[in-house]
C-alpha cells in the first residue's frame, strides 16, 4: 500500500505577490530559478498548452540525475500555484506541487513550497535510506533562493 509524504519549505521575498506569480506561473521562467535547471546543460525541454497559467505544461528529459517527465499547471489564484507533476524516471510517480504565496507587509512575501505524494514500493524501500524530506528539501531550499533573487532582481 502507498505511502503518502509531503515536503515543505518556505521563504520571504522582496517582492509583491504578483512578481513572483509571474515567475511561478510561466515554466519558461523556471530555468531563472529552479534548483533542477542545471542538473544536465543537454536537458531536452518542450512547452505545450497555455503559454502561462492554467493549461501551461512543461516536458524535459536529460541525464540520470534530470529524469524524465511532465509538468502541467492546474490552478492559479492570486496567492496560490497548482502543479501536478509527474516522473517518468528515475521511476514513475505523480506528485502535486503548491505554492501559497502570504502578503507580510508591503512589497513582502512569504512563499511556501510543497510537494505531496505516495510512496510506492520502491520508493518506500529507498527512504529506509534517505527521507523524502532529505532527498527533496535541500532542493527547495536552493529553489526558494534563487527564486528569491529573480523576484528582488
Amino acid at each position: 500500500m502507498p505511502k503518502p509524504y509531503a515536503v515543505t519549505r518556505t521563504t520571504e521575498i522582496a517582492a509583491p505577490c504578483a512578481a513572483i506569480l509571474a515567475l511561478l506561473t510561466d515554466f519558461h521562467q523556471w530555468r531563472t530559478w529552479s534548483p533542477w535547471e542545471d542538473l544536465d546543460p543537454a536537458m531536452q525541454r518542450s512547452y505545450s498548452g497555455s503559454a502561462s497559467g492554467v493549461g501551461a505544461a512543461y516536458a524535459w528529459e536529460g541525464n540520470k540525475k534530470a529524469g524524465k517527465g511532465t509538468m502541467a499547471i492546474t490552478g492559479v489564484t492570486d496567492d496560490r500555484v497548482d502543479v501536478a507533476l509527474h516522473f517518468d524516471k528515475p521511476f514513475p510517480a505523480d506528485n502535486r506541487i503548491v505554492f501559497t504565496l502570504a502578503p507580510t507587509g508591503p512589497e513582502r512575501t512569504r512563499v511556501t513550497w510543497s510537494m505531496y505524494g505516495e510512496m510506492g514500493l520502491m520508493m518506500r524501500i529507498f527512504a529506509l535510506v534517505k527521507s523524502m524530506d532529505s532527498l527533496v528539501g535541500p532542493d527547495f531550499e536552493k529553489g526558494l533562493a534563487r527564486l528569491k533573487s529573480a523576484a528582488e532582481a
